[in-house]
């Protein structure tokens, strides 16, 4: 190929050109072969989590490479096994009673914009989904990520070429830019967008469908009857792992007010710093939104002693996760806000209504849609913070940061790619599947008898 031939496939109109031929390949694929091409984008995530989890963490410069590590394996095997058995090809249902059959088809080209802080699991997840519908996929890279994500494509379509597909099927962009991302999803037939609010927002603005995220700012209630140690315990975990990256992770925990104390007292016996005093306070709210403005990039995805030392508090060797009393709520505190790094805020409530209504005040602020966690053995609490919180997700009992996209230990879709839905101004409020990137073909038979023979029946 001569270089100027090779220049025209490189730019984003050859690669979009490559990746529909590619698909038109593989439109008719049977289940078997769609199966083994997402479960080959799993596998290699797996069989490779040692090297990619530190050279995601090395060069996105966010993140734990022990965590990134942890993902690698968890979400690979996760993804692959809720993918496992379910029909995405041909006919994939039978109404009888309906007598209506469904026929799944692919969409086309998927567009997938990558974030700097899941420059990993976010495209593997994203190919699975895309090839067990029988799609292609291009990546849109983060600035922050484009190491990672061009060693991925290789490693994909390594993968592909094993089982005699087409390699194009996996696809990226060669050049990193708003303009370059901005073609790719106005050329896609579908785009998934998982990352800032401002790419999210272009996607929703390309012309083409598009499925993305909202802000995340998890809100989370411990009740009077919960175990006060294990869900401090849950309640760390899920904050600190990959040092606060993940957007499900608890940003403001409300707690009765009659155990507050006993609470932070159990936080810090499980790593938690307390900033009690109100200087300390102010010097991490400062830190982390200096001038009240966005969160500084200088505090996002380090470790909570390295947050300290950016800030200037003194914490204990060993401390997992920073905590402070908001002092009030909603807009009237930075801190109720989303906060990407391993710091937590903290707020008494008298009832537990009280309790949910300040969580509610919370995500009007920011996070409405998403998720929020609570610890409790009261089904009826549960439940009416449920029906009082627009969420998407509701996480009982759990830490949130790493179960509510999917965990051994509940039914939520392994996923990573989360809807918020109108409330997130996102067009889906579940857990990204594979069943969102395929069309579906509805076939109609007549009914014997009419079931509305007579319409004066309708009214009865």
């Amino acid at each position: 190929m001569n270089e100027t031939k090779q220049k025209e496939v490189m730019t984003v109109e050859g690669l979009v050109s490559r990746s529909k031929a590619a698909q038109e390949q593989f439109a008719f694929a049977t289940q078997e072969q769609a199966d083994a091409a997402a479960r080959a984008v799993c596998k290699v995530i797996y069989d490779n989590a040692e090297m990619l989890g530190p050279l995601a963490a090395e060069e996105t410069r966010l993140g734990s490479e022990a965590d990134k590590v942890t993902k690698c394996r968890m979400k690979s095997a996760l993804i692959w096994h809720s993918l496992k058995g379910k029909k995405s090809v041909g006919i994939i249902n039978r109404l009888e009673d309906r007598r209506m059959i469904e026929i799944a088809k692919p969409m086309g080209v998927v567009a997938s914009i990558v974030p700097s802080t899941n420059p990993v699991v976010t495209p593997m997840s994203n190919a699975a989904f895309a090839l067990k519908t029988r799609n292609s996929i291009i990546f849109a890279p983060h600035p922050r990520a484009v190491k990672c994500t061009k060693l991925l494509v290789g490693m994909f379509r390594t993968e592909l070429a094993k089982l005699g597909f087409p390699e194009d099927l996996v696809l990226g962009l060669e050049q990193v830019s708003i303009e370059d991302s901005g073609k790719l999803m106005s050329l896609a037939d579908v785009i998934v967008a998982t990352g800032g609010m401002g790419m999210v927002k272009a996607a929703y603005s390309s012309g083409k469908p598009a499925l993305g995220v909202g802000a995340g700012n998890v809100q989370c209630i411990v009740d009077r009857d919960a175990d006060l140690a294990e869900a401090a315990s849950k309640i760390i975990i899920g904050r600190s792992f990959d040092n606060g990256l993940i957007c499900l992770g608890e940003q403001t925990v409300f707690i009765p007010e009659e155990k507050f104390d006993a609470f932070i007292k159990e936080m810090e016996k499980q790593g938690g710093y307390y900033a009690a005093e109100p200087e300390l306070a102010d010097r991490l709210r400062e830190g982390i939104f200096p001038g009240g403005g966005v969160i500084s990039r200088d505090v996002v995805g380090l470790t909570a002693e390295k947050v300290a030392a950016q800030i200037g508090l003194d914490v204990p060797e060993g401390t997992r996760i920073i905590i402070a009393r908001a002092r009030a709520l909603g807009h009237g505190d930075v801190l109720c806000r989303e906060k990407m790094c391993p710091v937590l805020a903290v707020y008494p409530y008298g009832t537990f209504e009280e309790g949910v209504a300040m969580m509610v005040e919370n995500l009007e602020c920011e996070g409405k849609g998403h998720s929020i966690g609570i610890h409790s053995n009261t089904p009826e609490h549960v439940e009416y913070a449920a029906l009082q919180c627009s969420v998407s997700r509701v996480i009982v009992n759990q830490p949130a940061g790493t179960t509510g996209g999917g965990s051994p230990t509940n039914g939520f879709t392994a996923t990573t790619t989360l809807g918020c839905g109108s409330w997130g101004n996102n067009s889906f409020s579940g857990n990204l599947n594979y069943d969102h990137l395929m069309n579906i073909t509805r076939v109609g038979y007549p009914y014997e008898e009419s079931y509305l023979p007579d319409p004066e029946l309708a009214w009865l």
